[in-house]
């Protein structure tokens, strides 16, 4: 399971790469295959170009797709995202969340949101809505393309 924070609790003193190498140093990798897998992850959301970046030097949008790559490097089969779009402008989040339903497809991760944006929900493939921490309603949304 992955995990996206709202805020995204990228570590300041770390660079972007180490920000996303730090979710596998516990793992038993060597560093060659925690770079091949950072530097994927960091592909997967166009940031492979700035590995060396501070967290300070980032844009919203920018942090958000480091937290992305640092809940997707270990290719979880699940990744919970707390709103995900809340600090973003329209157009960032749009680019994020385009980001993630490419990822969805491309490796089989199954997103989950807890949101009120709309913006978020016009991604979705299915939204369930709760309210007093009970299911109010299940939709299952067959949709062919979402639009910018």
């Amino acid at each position: 399971i992955g995990f996206i924070f709202q805020v995204y609790n990228l570590l300041p003193v770390y660079t972007v790469f180490e920000n996303v190498e730090f979710a596998l140093l516990l793992q038993d990798y060597t560093a060659e295959q925690r770079k091949k897998m950072v530097m994927d992850a960091l592909d997967w959301v166009g940031l492979a170009d700035i590995p060396n970046k501070k967290p300070s030097k980032l844009s919203g949008g920018q942090g958000q797709r480091v937290a992305i790559a640092r809940a997707m490097v270990k290719r979880p089969e699940i990744l919970i995202a707390d709103e995900p779009t809340a600090n973003l402008d329209a157009e960032n989040a749009h680019g994020i969340l385009k980001t993630m339903k490419q990822l969805n497809k491309e490796l089989q991760t199954t997103f989950l949101f807890a949101t009120h944006d709309e913006k978020v929900m016009a991604y979705m493939d299915r939204i369930v809505h709760l309210q007093d921490g009970r299911i109010k309603e299940n939709e299952i949304i067959n949709r062919k393309e979402v639009k910018s």
